[in-house]
């Protein structure tokens, strides 16, 4: 999303009127989450100076930074751990989630694997496919080796088990993708489909798309 990126975050960018992060948190708030931690990196600051504690939002929000170098998404939540529970919801911040997300829990509480990933039927259309799924398991997640017979792509929520970062080293980069990839090759990797498309602002055409999903009134 460069230019605008190099002086605002991505989750500043205006959607239909409003700061993007505005809108997750409102929604967030509306699946009764009571309890968010917000990983920054570049620009960080500029997010925690609009959203302060959250009670605009009804919520109590934390911040964990990565600190001189970036960490990616898996060492973003590595470092954020001391603000976790033993078990919590993780989403990106340029996606909103059109999900129920106490049906997603359910299944994660059922499954008693580590970890799960939502899914949704893509077929190469928002993106390239990366997941295989079948029979409502989850059977490999590969975003960098992907093949035709995967059909499925992450939706963006998860919910981990806070156990299966311990491994990894504390202030390291590394990709969230490479922890959920292992998992899913070792059976520890849940799968939970949903049948709504996912919207991001990622891209000039997912910004379009997000606009006017709003725009139709969607909350």
């Amino acid at each position: 999303m460069r230019p605008i990126t190099t002086t605002i975050p991505k989750a500043l960018i205006e959607v239909a009127g409003k700061p993007f992060i505005h809108r997750q948190l409102e929604y967030l708030r509306g699946q009764g989450v009571t309890k968010v931690v917000l990983c920054l990196g570049f620009l960080g600051e500029q997010v925690e100076a609009f959203v302060g504690d959250g009670s605009r939002f009804d919520l109590a929000v934390q911040y964990s930074y990565d600190g001189p170098k970036l960490l990616d998404t898996g060492g973003a939540l590595k470092q954020a751990l001391p603000h976790l529970g033993d078990r919590f919801f993780v989403l990106y911040g340029d996606s909103f989630l059109p999900c129920d997300f106490a049906a997603v829990q359910n299944a994660f509480q059922e499954s008693a694997k580590p970890a799960l990933m939502t899914v949704v039927r893509n077929d190469d259309r928002w993106d390239r496919s990366n997941v295989l799924f079948r029979d409502g398991r989850l059977l490999e997640y590969n975003k960098r080796a992907r093949r035709p017979e995967m059909t499925y792509i992450d939706y963006g929520l998860g919910v981990l088990c806070s156990k299966v970062l311990a491994g990894r080293s504390s202030g390291t980069a590394f990709d969230l993708a490479t922890v959920y990839h292992e998992l899913s090759l070792a059976g520890g990797l849940a799968g939970f489909e949903v049948h709504e498309r996912f919207y991001e602002i990622g891209s000039p055409e997912g910004l379009k798309d997000a606009e006017n999903y709003f725009a139709r009134g969607r909350s």
